[in-house]
Formats: structure tokens, C-alpha cells, sequence
């Protein structure tokens, strides 16, 4: 790539809007010290750097924290490989940052490990008080990131359970439509197609009780196309 090619992509790259948060935890206060976690996607160890580095340019620019501590967790394409040949061609690329605060990116990253986070970084700003926190600061430090991991967690396995009901709603809807058919009561009139479901508003509760259901109901049906089968008994 030219020099000039480059220099038009980073140009073009700065005009992208940056990226929000996926959460920010709740802020802890302890003897005049702030802590607050953001989680944000980020699909290489580049990007994780990227949104630290956004952070402490532009969001916190009026008001810079003391300390930008991060980890990261991100599966990305190994080098001369195309991703085709599924989870071989991925590695794990995993790293931390202290920002002058030692030891805190190891322990925002052993949370992130514990919880399975992938394709992510988590930034934890500290605004000093004045008042040395000893140990307390690395609970601090863990409990925003564990509010921001457990919300991250949870909103990728709702996507995957909707997903999951989406796909079962078109099998249950074939197997109706298969069942009409053998059973000869397929009808020529116009019948008007019901709305699909949507599932946005669901919780991982209601969600994974919706897919018991749909489960359910792809059995009986056939179980009701298998007994349509069956050859009936000699007279």
C-alpha cells in the first residue's frame, strides 16, 4: 500500500463515528476516588488500543482520569489464513495495561477470563481522591468490571437465543405446512401470512421458556406427520 493510500485511509478511518459504549457500570465512590467501567466490542488488540486512546483524547479530554487501566480479549484471524476453515484459523489474543495503576489490567483481565468474554475491552477509569485506597481499589476495579462483563454476557446469549427462536419458528412453520399437505387439507384460498414474531423485548428467561415451547410443538408435529405416514393395518 502507497504512503498515500494510507495516509487517505487514516483520514477517512478519523471521519467514522466513534464507537459507544455496549455499558458503563455504576460509579463507586471510596473516600473521594471515582471508579467506572465501560466495555466496549473490539474485534483486535488495535481497536482495544484505539478506544483508550478515544477515551482519554475526547471523552474524558475536560476532566482526564488519573489512571485508563484496561484488558482485552479478542479471537482474531491468524496470520495468511482466510477464517473459511472455521475456529483453526482463529487465535485468542488476550493483553492488559495499568496506566500507572500496577497490577489493576491483570486483574480486569482474570474477569473477563472467568466470564468468557471474547471480542472485547474493558476500560476501567479512576479519578484519584487524594486518599491512598490500599487493596480496596482492586475491588473497586473488579466489581465495575464484573457489572460491565455480566451485562456484555448476557446480551450475547439473548442475541443467540433469539436467533435460536427465529430459526425454530421457520422449522415449526414448515412442518405445519407438511403436516396440511399430508394430511390433504392444504387449501388453495388466499391466506394471509402471520407477522413473524419479534423477539427484541425478550429477557433470557422468557426467551429460553419460548424455546421449551417451540420445541415441544416441532416434536408433536412429527410425531403427527410420522403417524400420517404409517402404512394403515390390512383389513
Amino acid at each position: 500500500m502507497s504512503r498515500v493510500q494510507k495516509t487517505l485511509d487514516s483520514f477517512l478511518s478519523s471521519k467514522k463515528q466513534p464507537a459507544e459504549p455496549v455499558f458503563t457500570s455504576q460509579e463507586i465512590r471510596d473516600r473521594g476516588s471515582i471508579f467506572v467501567a465501560n466495555i466496549y466490542h473490539a474485534a483486535s488488540p488495535q481497536e482495544a488500543l484505539a478506544r483508550v486512546d478515544y477515551m482519554k483524547r475526547v471523552v474524558h479530554s475536560e476532566k482526564p482520569a488519573s489512571h485508563e487501566m484496561l484488558a482485552w480479549r479478542c479471537m482474531s484471524l491468524k496470520p495468511q489464513k482466510s477464517g473459511l476453515n472455521g475456529p483453526e484459523d482463529f487465535e485468542l489474543q488476550a493483553g492488559s495495561k495499568d496506566d500507572g495503576e500496577r497490577w489493576a489490567g491483570a486483574k480486569i483481565l482474570a474477569v473477563m477470563e472467568r466470564l468468557s468474554i471474547l471480542d472485547a475491552v474493558v476500560i476501567v477509569s479512576r479519578w484519584f481522591g487524594g486518599t491512598p485506597l490500599g487493596p480496596a481499589r482492586f475491588s473497586h476495579i473488579e466489581t465495575c468490571t464484573q457489572e460491565v462483563c455480566r451485562l456484555f454476557k448476557d446480551q450475547a446469549e439473548l442475541a443467540e437465543l433469539q436467533t435460536l427462536l427465529e430459526s425454530l419458528d421457520d422449522i415449526l412453520a414448515d412442518l405445519r405446512q407438511q403436516y396440511k399437505e399430508v394430511s390433504g387439507s392444504s387449501t388453495t384460498t388466499d391466506e394471509t401470512p402471520k407477522p413473524k414474531p419479534i423477539y427484541a423485548s425478550l429477557d433470557i428467561t422468557h426467551a429460553k421458556r419460548l424455546i421449551s415451547v417451540r420445541e415441544r410443538s416441532i416434536t408433536s408435529v412429527k410425531s403427527l406427520i410420522a403417524k400420517k405416514h404409517k402404512p394403515s393395518p390390512p383389513s
